[in-house]
């Protein structure tokens, strides 16, 4: 494995938080999945617009875990949601054969407060 896939998907946090799309840009593949609960399978134009709105507001994300498995990375992360307080997340993190990231699978809805 050419690439340290924690690294990335650290920077793919950092660059969401900063409102960084050079960064999305160069390390979405080009048929990149994007599954939440209410937005099932966007492609990659599908989160530009429905999830892109929401970066560049420095958010912080403390990480509880980062396991990797295969070509995937099971990242879960605390944060500040935009309503006040904390939540947590899991997000399941797929890379390609060029570790691109192909596949993003999101699971939240925890409220730590």
């Amino acid at each position: 494995m050419a690439a340290n896939r924690r690294q990335i998907v650290r920077a793919f946090y950092a660059a969401f938080a900063a409102g960084d799309r050079s960064f999305f840009e160069e390390r979405l593949s080009d048929d990149f999945l994007f599954s939440a609960p209410p937005d099932p399978k966007l492609d990659r134009d599908g989160y530009f617009e429905r999830c892109w709105p929401g970066a560049g507001r420095g958010q912080g994300f403390e990480f509880v875990r980062l396991i990797e498995s295969g070509d995937e990375l099971v990242v879960t992360y605390e944060s500040d949601v935009s309503g006040g307080g904390r939540g947590r997340n899991t997000e399941v993190i797929t890379f390609d054969d060029e570790d691109k990231i192909a596949r993003t699978e999101v699971y939240f809805g925890w409220n730590l407060e």
